[in-house]
């Protein structure tokens, strides 16, 4: 699906996505990256969703945001409790959803300029 959105502050912002790639800026990602309003990280980690690590959410916790859209791929899936069990203590909001929700909220929340990040796992 193409997003049609403006973008007067250059924001780092999902231009469209599908069940196996995410286009920031037009540009297309096909694995795993996390994505912030000014920053990317290509290939933050090689796991799927019920293989992440302590260390894979140690990155996600440490980004400096106010939430974090944990993006599971085609479909809804969680990570084991004790992975996010963390974030709320640390003040970090954490959603888990679907690739393409997390792609369509992400893009509310940047430009509403709140402090997020969207880390997405691709299937």
């Amino acid at each position: 699906m193409k997003l049609h959105i403006s973008n007067p502050a250059g924001l780092n912002l999902f231009t469209a996505y599908g069940d196996d790639y995410a286009a920031v800026n037009h540009e297309k990602y096909q694995k795993n990256i996390i994505l912030l309003p000014e920053s990317i990280v290509p290939e933050w980690t090689s796991a799927k969703v019920d293989a992440l690590s302590e260390a894979d959410m140690r990155v996600l916790l440490d980004l400096g945001t106010e939430i974090v859209l944990l993006g599971t791929g085609k479909r809804l899936r969680f990570p084991p409790a004790a992975l996010l069990r963390p974030f709320a203590p640390a003040g970090i909001g954490l959603e888990v959803m679907d690739l393409q929700a997390a792609c369509r909220t992400y893009n509310i929340l940047a430009a509403e300029g709140r402090k997020v990040a969207a880390a997405l796992l691709f299937d």
